[in-house]
């Protein structure tokens, strides 16, 4: 068996060595299929639908793809089949770790079906976003993950008109017309305000992601205002500083809030990385958390355990919401009469850096 195995290595090598010393060196399905002595059918099967061939004819054909260096021709399969096999996504900043865990999960959704992932990123611009999605849909996308849905009209007129399906993830609503893998910022957010002002926390402000364009950040600040005014307290003089997706410029905002004249006794974040700036700006200034000051954060990514004092912060499923995203847009894809929308439940994790105010009786 041993000999048998060697000598048909062999043989592969040497008609390897023929086809590549020729004028069009690039191997072809014809190639594989005669040396490995089946018909072009069945390695087309092989790619295609593998398991409909046998283990042994298998295993002989996957031996001569590897040693020729062969792969099917892309345009080829997909004109046969009117699919790519590609699915697009678009994330507003390669910078957000919550974006790269929740990608994670919807590509591996995607390569049980036999599907690749393309990744383009728009750095929060809408002209950006929608000559990201031309692009991709022009190499043959056969459906789109979008975050979010902050978007101009002529963004959605224009999947609509090439029917393309997508999925919006990281927002929920509730939407006949659009299909959702997402959670309510909102309503997460506007829980954690309640929290704070659970542990006696009056004199409270917010240190918020760029709103423009961006709905998430948008609505946890609507959630915060929800909660103060639910409260009995003057939504409108929340204090509130925008600042862009960096440990610095949640930092810099601290300082801001902290150089009032009635600094605040505990601080709101949009975001992890924002709060975990703010906690070490705070350390910087002497200042003690949470007993001089509480600090809280939303998306529960790695940042927030490992920082001193751990973060309280609201805990997003970003991996089980990136691959049920993954499962809704292939259903969509292959027309099955898929789930309109799939909500998932955030979570408060209370951890050490938000505290009790003690008020005189």
């Amino acid at each position: 068996m041993r000999t048998n195995v060697s000598a048909y290595n062999l043989k592969c090598k040497r008609l390897h060595n023929i086809f590549f010393h020729m004028a069009d060196s690039t191997p072809t399905l014809l190639d594989v299929a005669r040396i490995a002595g089946v018909s072009t059918a069945t390695v087309s099967r092989y790619f295609n639908t593998p398991d409909r061939v046998v283990p042994a004819t298998r295993e002989k054909v996957q031996r001569v793809v590897k040693e020729l260096g062969y792969t099917p021709h892309f345009g080829g399969r997909a004109l046969a089949s009117n699919r790519t096999n590609t699915v697009g996504a678009v994330i507003p900043t390669m910078d957000n770790s919550i974006f790269a865990r929740g990608l994670q999960a919807f590509q591996e959704g995607l390569v049980e079906a036999g599907t690749t992932l393309l990744v383009a990123s728009s750095n929060y611009d809408p002209e950006k976003e929608l000559e990201q999605l031309q692009s991709l849909i022009s190499r043959g996308a056969d459906g789109l993950l979008l975050i979010g849905e902050a978007r101009p009209t002529e963004t959605y007129d224009f999947l609509k008109r090439r029917g393309i399906p997508f999925v919006i993830a990281w927002n929920y609503r509730e939407d006949d017309d659009t299909h959702y893998v997402g959670f309510d910022n909102k309503s997460a957010a506007r829980r954690m305000a309640e929290f704070v002002l659970s542990k006696g926390h009056r004199n409270i402000a917010m240190i918020s992601g760029i709103t423009h364009y961006n709905d998430r950040a948008a609505d946890r600040v609507s959630g915060v205002r929800e909660a103060f005014a639910a409260a009995g307290l003057d939504a409108e003089k929340l204090d509130i500083i925008e600042a862009a997706y960096s440990l610095e410029a949640g930092g810099e905002a601290l300082f801001r809030l902290l150089d009032k004249p009635s600094p605040p006794t505990a601080v709101i974040c949009g975001n992890d990385v924002l709060a975990v700036g703010a906690i070490l700006k705070a350390r910087q200034l002497g200042k003690r958390v949470p007993e001089d000051i509480s600090i809280t954060g939303y998306d529960d990514i790695e940042l927030a355990e490992v920082i001193d004092p751990q973060l309280t912060t609201v805990h997003v499923p970003h991996k089980r919401m990136g691959y049920a995203a993954a499962r809704l847009l292939l259903e969509l894809r292959d027309g099955k009469n898929a789930r309109q929308s799939i909500e998932f439940e955030t979570t408060i994790v209370e951890r050490h850096s938000l505290g009790q105010i003690t008020r005189d009786p």
